[in-house]
C-alpha cells in the first residue's frame, strides 16, 4: 500500500508541474515597463497557491491516514 500510495503522489506531482511549466508568449507591443504593471508587477500568485494548497492537502491526508492507522492498533 505505501509503495502505490507513495507512485500515486509521484505522478500526481509530475503531472501538476507539468502543468505550471508550459510558458505563455509575452503580449505583443507590451515588453516595456509603461507603467501600466500591475500591483506585485505581475508575479504569478495562482501557481504558488496551487503548490501550497496541493502541499496543505497532502499533509492533512497523511495526518488523517496516520490518525486511523493507530485507531486500528
Amino acid at each position: 500500500m505505501k509503495t502505490t500510495l507513495k507512485k500515486l503522489m509521484i505522478l500526481g506531482a509530475f503531472v501538476f508541474i507539468s502543468g505550471l511549466a508550459l510558458g505563455q508568449p509575452p503580449i505583443p507591443g507590451q515588453q516595456g515597463g509603461s507603467g501600466n504593471s500591475p500591483a506585485g508587477g505581475g508575479a504569478p500568485l495562482v501557481g504558488g497557491l496551487g503548490i501550497l494548497l496541493a502541499l496543505a492537502a497532502g499533509y492533512g491526508a497523511k495526518k488523517v491516514y496516520d490518525a486511523r492507522k493507530d485507531l486500528r492498533k
